[in-house]
Parts: structure tokens; sequence; C-alpha cells
């Protein structure tokens, strides 16, 4: 496939700001500074005047934490009968949410404030319209993603758990309970799958050498339809998921085939396993892919825009495109996407 060159964004410099020593100092100062960068990623001033870094917080410990409270999660959606619970929607009637996912969330929100007060916490059912992610320690939750999958009784749903720093994933755990299969990464410790509580986890990705990318011919590509059902980015799914399933002679890519498995969470986890190539997503937010993208980096994976050019999107992007850990072939495999796209953009606001 032939595509014209499209010019490569690189990573946005990151503003420095300095603060006098004296309100750094001065413990009497009631200050939050809720957007602060440095180089040591600043991530809270308190109002003790304390400076929080990556270091003062024991990875391991909230590691841990977050893999009990995804055990106790997924034990509560085991008990619930779908069939007996209030549903609602949202946007629209595929956009569901149910008695579980506020439970879980609840309990989830209770633990983890308990535990560490002084991280904070987004969730999918206490998300309030323009409510964005800050640089200070942040539990991004979904308590049920794939709540569709759930509602029918189909086994690919999970609770994703992560912990962004400076906005970016730090730490991510997806457990999905009905398979009882665990995902977890610690930012510069590995993935790891434990099938099977109390199990060995096994590193991912699972091949001991994982096979070089040869292109979207050769792949199995991971897409959702999400809730937005018309519009332009309707239009741009549905010709896109044409253009990668068609033949060379009918202008596509013919990728080996499709997979939708109702779960960002899971379609990022397959990615980061390496049982899937690519997965690409538009629609979803935060809380749907931190903790897959913390996974996917310790995989030896790479996170992307969705969209042509942007090789450094930020969590919030809502536009992603998830590839597989190989010794070769990530950027072909990414710019070959890329161009099937051409022109083509999806916009989801935040």
């Amino acid at each position: 496939m032939v595509c014209s060159d499209r010019p490569r964004l690189s990573a946005p410099h990151r503003r420095q700001l300095e603060l006098p020593r004296q309100i750094i100092e001065n413990p009497s100062i009631n200050l939050f500074l809720h957007f602060i960068i440095t180089p040591l990623h600043l991530v809270q001033l308190t109002t003790r005047g304390k400076l929080y870094t990556m270091a003062d917080i024991d990875l391991q410990a909230v590691h841990d934490e977050l893999v009990s409270v995804a055990y106790e999660a997924g034990a509560m959606i085991l008990a619930a009968n779908p069939a007996e619970l209030d549903t609602d929607t949202k946007l629209n009637s595929v956009d569901i949410v149910t008695e579980a996912d506020k439970g879980v969330e609840k309990m989830v929100s209770t633990r983890l404030s308990s535990s560490f007060p002084s991280i904070s916490f987004m969730g999918e059912e206490t998300y309030k319209p323009g409510m964005r992610l800050g640089p200070e320690p942040t539990f991004v939750v979904d308590p049920i993603d794939g709540t569709t999958n759930f509602v029918h009784s189909f086994p690919s749903a999970c609770i994703s758990l992560g912990l962004a720093i400076d906005r970016k994933p730090a730490i991510g755990v997806i457990y999905n309970p009905w398979l009882d299969t665990l995902y977890t990464a610690i930012k510069g410790r590995g993935a790891f799958l434990t099938h099977g509580r109390g199990k060995e986890p096994r590193r991912l990705p699972l091949a001991r050498s994982p096979r070089p990318i040869e292109g979207l011919g050769s792949s199995l590509v991971a897409v959702e339809w999400g809730a937005q059902r018309d519009g332009p980015n309707f239009d741009i799914k549905v010709e896109a998921f044409r253009k990668l399933t068609a033949t060379p002679e009918n202008g596509g890519s013919m990728v080996h085939s499709l997979r939708s498995m109702g779960s960002a969470a899971l379609n990022i986890a397959a990615v980061a396993a390496g049982q899937v190539d690519l997965y690409w997503e538009g629609g979803c937010w935060a809380w749907d892919v931190c903790a897959g993208w913390a996974i996917l980096n310790e995989a030896g994976g790479r996170m992307v825009h969705g969209n042509p050019g942007n090789w450094d999107p930020e969590l919030e992007a809502r536009v992603y495109l998830a590839v597989r850990g190989a010794p070769s072939g990530q950027k072909e495999l990414v710019e070959e996407f890329w161009c099937v796209l051409g022109d083509n953009k999806l916009d989801y606001s935040i």
C-alpha cells in the first residue's frame, strides 16, 4: 500500500516551573498546586509543603493492594446475577451501567482511599464531565470494563486498576474473574500473567522469543465498535474495518482477522501477551486504558495515537493504537495502519 509521508510529532517539551524556596519550605502556606511538572516527576505539593516524587511511593505496596482489591472485586462480580441487576444507560442503549459497576467502584474507592489517602482517585462511575487527570498520583479505575458482556453473561469483562503518576501509567492490574486471569505490571519491573490464583506468574509476552512483525497482512487486529453508532467517527471506523479486511485487489490490507473482546483493558492485555498484534481504539477513556498501557509498556509493546502522526499520545487522548512487543516491525506496522486511515481522524472530546 502506498502512503504519503506524514510528519511525526516529537514528544512535547515539558515546561519547567520553579517555585521560590520560601513557598516550598513554609509549612504554614495552604497550597495545592495541581499542574506542576519537573524533571524529577514532581507530582504533588501538599498543604504541608512536602514534595512527592515517584520515589516517595512504595510501588510494590500499591501493586499488592491493587491485586488484593482486584480479587475482592472479582468475587463481587461473580456473585452478582446480571439478570437481577438494575441497569441504566448513559450515552445510549448500548452504553450500559449496572448496580454492580457502582458497587464495585465504591468498594475500590473505599479501600484505596483508606490504604493510600494521599493518592487521588478517578473512576468511571464517579467521573464528572470536564474532570481531567492531573500530575499528582491518581488511581484510574474501571470497575467493570466490558459491562455489555457482563450484562449478557459473556465471560469477557474485567476490573481495570491503574496508577498514573505525572499523567503516565505506572502500575496496571487487570483481572478477569470468570477466567481467573490476572495481568499485572509495575513500571520498570516487567509485566506478568497469573492464570489461577496462587499460581506462578508468567512473564509477558508469553513467547520467549516474540516473532518479528511482518505487516498488516500477517496480523490479528483487535477493534471495537464503541457506543457511538452514527456520525463521522462511526463512518471512519466502518471504512477502516472494511479496508483492514478486504483483499489487496479491493484496496484492503487483508489482515488475518479482526477480534472484539468487548473490553479495552482485555484487548490491550492480549496485545501485551502477544496474542493480538494490534489494537485500535477510539472513544474510550483513561480508565479503560491506564492499567493496560502500563502492562503493555512493560511487555515491550508500544502505545501510539490512533490517529496518524502522533507517536506520544496523552493518557486522555481517547484514540489509541497498541502494538505488541517484537524485535522488529513495530514502527512499520504503525505507519502501515496509519496509511489505512489516510486523512481520516477520529475526534472525541473529553
